[in-house]
């Protein structure tokens, strides 16, 4: 209490800034997974993505990122572990920020997609099991983030896979690409509307107050997938057909696929932004907690408006600085993507967090949207995939949660030296 009551503005102040660096590295590494398959595919410039994303992201993490945060972060400690040592868990959510910065600052360097989910969660399991004990965390949360390792990438590349092969099977493979593209292309944008809505609804609303049951999503879901498609149908038939041959069609086709999945980017960046900006505001927002209260440790705190600006500020700053790295990875050096193939990953990704969100899934977008891209790749054959890279993703992958555990530990115990604390 001690320490808490002398040092509780410089704590916080330090916080504040290990918060935003966290948010810096969301922005360079994990928001980058909304948009580089859009880049890739072509759709969109990096510069016109970076643009776009600053914008939902920063959408998102400000107008719906939360009105109350669980201050331990995913119900990973125990909070009776730690109700006289309120400073362990100042110490230790300052020490989970500054490593998960310095881990997505050098995964981002190497252009490597990793979780940012993962790499909070490792710092805090980290400082929890060495600096507290390891009876403090608890362990049947940990054991679901990494079941997660694989079934978000199973599932987000089983959907990519089938949606890739239906659209080659019902639009490219038809006789006139053209008129199949009208009779199929208001389906898939039904899908893409109903999914993108969930998103929206299930994930994003929430944080304001709207916080719907399933049965009331998908019912609003449906109706603004309906609208979508009507308006989609409208467009369509405006648009006539410029020569007859069958690589004009192709070219219509992708055309169309194009404006879809820059839709479903904006929509994608808006759920991330409202979501993912807890792993860096959640551990802030804790710390806040606990000094405002001089001292009490407590399972929710009030969101204040400044650490949700906080938050949406770093992303934005992250992504436009050192965002294109990650989107080059993504986009074009695993295999090579079109806007129809980018719809399907990007379809197939929002749709496994849609799924995942239902069932209480704890899921990666990194995870999802990697496994898309590989979803896509098997479709056209394993050699269109770069397998070096593949392998090098998944390396990091592995990596993540000891590297964010191990640097949480060092920073853990240079705070306590640093401020005296035995």
């Amino acid at each position: 209490m001690e320490i808490i009551n002398e040092h509780g503005t410089l704590l916080l102040g330090l916080t504040v800034a290990f918060g935003f660096f966290m948010a810096w590295g969301v922005g360079a590494n994990d928001v980058a997974n909304a948009m580089g398959t859009s880049v890739g595919s072509k759709a969109i410039t990096i510069k016109q993505a970076i643009c776009i994303a600053i914008i939902f992201e920063f959408a998102g993490a400000y107008l719906a990122g939360g009105e109350v945060t669980a201050t331990i972060r995913k119900g990973i400690i125990d909070p009776r572990a730690i109700v006289d040592r309120p400073e362990l868990l100042v110490f230790g959510m300052m020490s989970s920020l500054l490593a998960a910065g310095v881990w997505l600052l050098f995964a981002t360097m190497k252009g490597w997609p990793v979780s940012t989910t993962h790499s909070i969660v490792g710092a805090i399991v980290g400082f929890a099991s060495v600096g507290i004990s390891v009876d403090a965390v608890q362990w049947g949360e940990v054991g679901k983030i990494v079941s997660s390792w694989v079934v978000s990438p199973i599932l987000s590349g089983t959907l990519a896979f089938l949606l890739y092969l239906s659209v080659k099977k019902f639009i490219f493979s038809a006789p006139d690409p053209f008129l199949a593209a009208k009779r199929y292309v208001p389906v898939y944008m039904f899908m893409m509307g109903l999914v993108v809505a969930m998103v929206t609804f299930v994930k994003g609303l929430k944080h304001v107050g709207l916080d719907l049951s399933l049965k009331e999503a998908m019912m609003y879901s449906v109706l603004f997938a309906c609208l979508l498609t009507m308006m989609g149908v409208v467009l369509l038939s405006r648009i006539k057909r410029v020569g007859e041959s069958k690589h004009h069609s192709l070219v219509y086709v992708e055309k169309v696929f194009s404006v879809m999945m820059l839709f479903t980017a904006c929509a994608m960046a808006f759920a991330h932004g409202s979501n993912d900006v807890a792993n860096a505001i959640g551990p802030l927002a804790a710390v806040n907690g606990v000094i405002a209260s001089g001292g009490m440790i407590e399972l929710k705190s009030a969101m204040p408006n400044w650490i949700l600006l906080l938050g949406g500020s770093g992303i934005v700053a992250g992504l436009a600085l050192y965002g294109h790295k990650v989107i080059r990875t993504i986009g074009t050096q695993i295999t090579a993507l079109t806007p129809s193939s980018g719809f399907a990953v990007e379809l197939a990704a929002v749709t496994t967090v849609v799924l995942s969100s239902a069932y209480s899934l704890p899921v990666s977008t990194t995870h999802t949207l990697v496994g898309g891209v590989l979803g896509v790749g098997l479709a056209r054959g394993i050699s269109a995939l770069n397998l070096r890279m593949v392998g090098i993703i998944f390396a990091s992958w592995m990596v993540t949660l000891p590297a964010g555990a191990f640097l949480s530990i060092l920073f853990f115990y240079i705070f306590k030296f640093a401020f005296g604390v035995a």
